[in-house]
């Protein structure tokens, strides 16, 4: 688990209308800090080593609150797992097949063209999910 450096998780709660209870700072502690892109399974199980009182079902309604609040995006990365990351501003995905770790991949890596000219669609967001393998640095 990698985590990046701590910020006022209250006040940035308080910036997008959310009221920081106990139960939402904890979440929000290592939801918004983490390069994991982890499941809600795995933000109860991270949370709850603090927090052991903290419901499944109070991670749960946390995460969606902060998806409607845009503090965090959910995407569907795996198979028959929704993911949460804290990185809102635009960028793909690589998911290593071999691991199951999913990687962030700069918006400005890839070139994706024609979004604009698909004939009878409207698009208002995309993104690439690369899948394969990672290879160990040359």
């Amino acid at each position: 688990m990698t985590v990046q450096p701590q910020r006022d998780v209250k006040q940035v709660l308080r910036e997008h209308g959310i009221h920081p209870t106990s139960q939402r700072v904890a979440v929000a502690e290592y939801v918004l800090d983490t390069t994991e892109h982890p499941s809600a399974d795995l933000v109860w199980a991270r949370v709850k080593d603090r927090l052991p009182v903290i419901s499944r079902a109070t991670v749960y309604n946390t995460l969606n609150l902060f998806v409607e609040k845009g503090l965090v995006r959910t995407y569907s990365l795996t198979e028959g797992a929704q993911v949460f990351d804290p990185k809102t501003e635009p960028h793909h995905h690589f998911v290593d097949e071999a691991t199951g770790e999913i990687h962030d991949v700069p918006w400005e890596a890839l070139s994706v063209v024609g979004v604009a000219d698909l004939e009878g669609l409207e698009v208002s967001d995309f993104q690439v999910v690369l899948r394969g393998r990672s290879r160990p640095p040359r």
